[in-house]
């Protein structure tokens, strides 16, 4: 991690990944009485949404955008909201190679933006704050129930993550873990 050695004093450092939501849930073990099935009720439709987000590491503080899918428009226009969250600060954002960074387009807006981009290995989401962020609100919101649409499915998830304390998302985002890989950059 070379690159954070060098991080400017006033810079902001984020960890950012995506989740996909669905309007079909996400069936996970559940309690029900001995001897009965748990019931899950599902209506066979389905449909897909997006949430871009980003974790502070050193504050805690998250940016929640929706988008319909993970095409490159939606990861720039991730980008711009993110440079009106922290104006004049340079960004420096921890993330995977996915399609939608990698893409030229969005390389060249984070340069214009100046935003930083550190690419994670390939692979090793557990290193991404942010996506582990996002398998507590699967676990909590996103699994076991069907909502009647992807709005109120983001919406759901949205009140979840902003319910949160900072500390709580420091703690899930597994920051505040002793073993935390970049726990010299966060004190």
């Amino acid at each position: 991690m070379r690159h954070l050695q060098a991080l400017p004093p006033r810079a902001v450092w984020l960890f950012e990944d995506e989740t996909i939501l669905r309007r079909l849930p996400e069936i996970r073990r559940a309690w029900s009485l001995r001897g009965e099935p748990a019931r899950i009720p599902i209506t066979g439709q389905n449909a897909k949404g997006v949430l871009f987000g980003t974790v502070n590491p050193r504050t805690g503080h998250r940016i929640v955008a929706c988008g319909p899918n993970l095409r490159q428009q939606y990861f720039q226009a991730f980008l711009r909201r993110l440079r009106r969250s922290y104006p004049g600060r340079p960004v420096w954002m921890v993330l995977d190679k996915a399609g939608c960074h990698t893409a030229p387009k969005s390389q060249a807006l984070a340069k214009l933006l100046d935003v930083t981009l550190i690419w994670l290995p390939k692979q090793w989401s557990e290193l991404n704050g942010m996506d582990q962020l996002w398998k507590g609100l699967k676990a909590q919101i996103s699994a076991n129930y069907q909502y009647r649409s992807i709005e109120e499915h983001a919406a759901f998830a949205h009140r979840w993550l902003f319910s949160l304390s900072k500390t709580e998302a420091l703690r899930k985002a597994s920051v505040l873990s002793e073993d935390f890989w970049l726990k010299r950059f966060v004190q």
